[in-house]
């Protein structure tokens, strides 16, 4: 049977982004200072406004005007932007539940955890070029002097499959902010040179293969004077791109504590591992757990029939290998150290300089 299977992707210049990198550079430098800190501050961002609201319990001290001003002219825009802050300590319920001896999770929540055999990293193929033509743009925009590129954008990929198996890629789609002085036509021609030949492989092109560009025509105005942003809002591209379920919460903005964030990392891990030991060639996971609680409530593992060993028999290669203990997922992943500012765009999966991509 063939199909066609869609994912997207947004530069770090969209304004959802922006609010995704906001919050996590706040929590980067919180955990600078002070590795256990609890943080879930939220960044919402229109025009030259950008609000700055939440909970954190840190000792760190933080300018949150001085770090969001710096996130944008580091993404790429020089504007002036005007900075409201509404941050409280967080709840004192939460912090005794979770801020014990060993570390608890700090919210309810299912996570899920996948992989397959259609990458060199094991991550869907759609996804995985949406955020390589994504981080590509920004690439050019930022080493290229010459470039005609701004940050907003966004890409698109269809990956045609036969029998669950990607064979070619049918449309390639690239919504690019852009300098006044480009024309369509110049734009067109040094995004396929300069950012789709770069990074779609040839082989999975064909004289079929339709590349759209600035479908709508001029886009000059973007980031936050085009479109509003909010922290949280992007969950697909940050994780499978639709191929796989996805959990009930966001990753940015979350200290690891968290298990929105950090079981959904270790969900991952052994997702990864299981496809990497040839145990299926498609693995997803769903774990579940209760604020202040320790160990998930429940585990639960699907292979789509790829499975090349019994479900019982990958089951037990988890819970051998694998300790969903949150306190474990955190010391084992490393994950209360500053690594969020970097993960806030391109995606959380299928980057090999992560602990949780490794096989064990």
């Amino acid at each position: 049977m063939r199909y066609l299977f869609t994912s997207e992707a947004v530069t770090e210049g969209h304004p959802d982004k922006i609010c995704d990198k906001i919050s996590d550079y706040i929590l980067d430098a919180a955990l600078r200072e002070d590795k256990n800190s609890k943080m879930a501050v939220e960044a919402t961002i229109k025009d030259d406004l950008i609000l700055i609201y939440g909970e954190a319990n840190t000792k760190a001290n933080l300018n949150y005007e001085a770090l969001a001003k710096h996130v944008l002219k580091d993404i790429g825009y020089n504007e002036e932007y005007h900075v409201i802050v509404k941050v409280s300590k967080q709840s004192t319920e939460i912090n005794n539940c979770v801020d014990a001896e060993e570390i608890k999770a700090g919210d309810q929540g299912i996570m899920f955890g996948y992989a397959c055999k259609e990458t060199k990293e094991l991550m869907p193929l759609p996804i995985m070029l949406a955020n390589n033509l994504a981080r590509k743009l920004a690439e050019v925009r930022k080493n290229d002097k010459n470039s005609f590129l701004m940050p907003d954008g966004k890409t698109q990929v269809t990956v045609e499959y036969e029998n669950d198996k990607p064979v070619r890629v049918d449309t390639i789609i690239i919504a690019s902010q852009h300098k006044e002085s480009v024309s369509q036509e110049e734009l067109k021609k040094y995004i396929i040179k300069e950012v789709i030949n770069k990074v779609v492989p040839k082989e999975l092109m064909d004289e079929k293969t339709k590349v759209l560009v600035n479908t709508s025509g001029s886009f000059i105005v973007g980031g936050s004077f085009g479109d509003s942003g909010t922290t949280g809002r992007k969950i697909i591209v940050d994780t499978y791109g639709g191929r796989a379920h996805i959990g009930g919460g966001c990753f940015s903005s979350k200290d690891p504590s968290k298990v929105d964030r950090s079981a959904a990392y270790y969900a991952r891990y052994v997702a990864k591992n299981v496809v990497a030991k040839n145990l299926a060639d498609r693995f997803e996971i769903e774990l579940s757990y209760a604020i202040g609680k320790s160990e998930p409530i429940s585990i639960s593992i699907d292979a789509y029939n790829t499975n090349h060993v019994s479900l019982e028999e990958i089951m037990d290669y988890i819970k051998t290998n694998f300790n969903f203990r949150v306190s474990n997922i955190i010391n084992e992943l490393d994950l209360q150290k500053p690594i969020y500012y970097d993960l806030a765009a391109y995606g959380h999966f299928g980057r090999e300089e992560y602990k949780w991509e490794q096989i064990k």
